[in-house]
């Protein structure tokens, strides 16, 4: 499993496909929805920071369904926006979704491989 973190578009999807070369990937934008199997292909879950939102608003569980996901594709690739920098929201459910976000975040990479930042298309390895 790897994790890409950063900025809004600081290049993250553009720096997984070109690392994913010369294998083909199914990129799932803002979604944990397959509608076909991997196979040889890469997989890679884009926008994770929007799914986890889109699941909090809909009274769901993201931090159980993301585990059960990456336990059924441990070579998953996710790529999630940084939301946990600047200031505090005043909205409640603005702040659970930040904080939810980055604990999933944390989860993701203690189980993770590699752990990458991408800052203007530029990946930095942190783990």
């Amino acid at each position: 499993m790897k994790l890409v973190i950063g900025g809004f578009a600081q290049g993250k999807l553009g720096y997984v496909l070109n690392s994913c070369r010369p294998r083909e990937c199914i990129v799932l934008d803002g979604s944990l929805s397959l509608s076909e199997e991997p196979g040889e292909k890469a997989l890679v879950v884009n926008h994770l920071h929007s799914w986890i939102r889109e699941c909090l608003l809909r009274g769901g569980h993201p931090e159980e369904e993301v585990l059960a996901f990456a336990e059924r594709h441990p070579d998953c690739i996710w790529i999630s926006d940084e939301i946990g920098n600047g200031i505090v929201p005043v909205d409640a459910f603005e702040r659970e979704y930040r904080e939810r976000t980055g604990r999933i975040q944390v989860m993701l990479a203690e189980r993770a491989e590699e752990v990458v930042r991408v800052i203007c298309g530029i990946g930095q390895k942190i783990k």
